[in-house]
């Protein structure tokens, strides 16, 4: 990967509060991005490629990056630009997969709650940007509210408001997929510290145009009994298979797990 999140120690001899460039004309240097970018995420369109990552609590939220070259990166926007989560107090319990895990159903705060007090760690993780169909689309989990979705056709200006596809406290780390028969997915997974399990990856159908789950779908992968921290979906297709690599095993002493299917 070209990518690796900000650090607090300087780099090749530069001072670490200094402007920090990686491109050395001929080669780069890591980090390609001296700042907390965690768990980004890119899509390529033509010659252009366009990041996003976690913002958690900051707003403006969900930024966005864009590079010719995945060296040299420039902030051009961002898709929220308020904290998108409704109260879903009103929808406990959340068992709303149907799959026999049970989610957490202690309450849940308002949106003015939220603003009230510090919310380090929690709002927005781990997104996924996908272009399809002249449009440029998010999906992003929100660990106490659920995954959400949004667009836009030019990712430098304004973003559609959010549209929640699965309202629930625990679920995150969604990544869509239009297949090549014109089918749309959605994977994603378990916050442990919300959902009482971790380790889960579910797959879902989802309508063509992004704003709806059509069923709950179905556990492609479950070891909350015996696997640390499978987590972080990102789906493919790519010759006759369909692909969702997962990091796996923790943060520090992790790996990268691959599951392959053929339908």
């Amino acid at each position: 990967m070209l990518l690796i999140a900000g650090t607090n120690m300087p780099c090749d001899g530069q001072d670490a509060g200094g402007n920090w460039n990686p491109d050395r004309g001929t080669h780069y240097v890591n980090p390609v991005i001296y700042a907390d970018y965690s768990d980004p995420d890119i899509c390529r369109v033509g010659e252009d490629y366009y990041m996003t990552s976690s913002s958690f609590c900051a707003f403006p939220g969900l930024q966005i990056l864009h590079s010719t070259d995945l060296v040299n990166w420039e902030l051009v926007g961002a898709a929220l630009r308020d904290y998108p989560g409704p109260d879903w107090s009103d929808e406990r319990p959340w068992e709303v997969l149907g799959h026999g895990l049970r989610g957490d159903s202690s309450p849940v705060p308002g949106a003015q709650e939220w603003r009230s007090v510090p919310q380090h760690g929690n709002g927005v993780w781990a997104p996924s940007i996908r272009y399809h169909d002249g449009e440029f689309y998010i999906f992003c989990g929100d660990p106490d509210r659920g995954i959400f979705m949004v667009k836009t056709s030019d990712p430098r200006g304004d973003w559609e408001a959010p549209v929640w596809l699965l309202k629930a406290k625990g679920f995150i780390d969604p990544c869509p997929l239009w297949d090549e028969d014109g089918k749309a997915w959605l994977s994603f997974g378990c916050a442990g510290s919300r959902a009482g399990h971790k380790s889960v990856l579910f797959v879902a159908p989802m309508s063509a145009d992004g704003t709806s789950l059509l069923s709950p779908g179905r556990i492609v992968f479950d070891g909350h009994r015996t696997q640390p921290t499978v987590e972080g979906t990102k789906f493919y297709s790519f010759r006759g298979y369909y692909y969702i690599f997962a990091p796996a095993g923790g943060v520090s002493t992790g790996w990268q797990l691959v599951l392959r299917a053929d339908n």
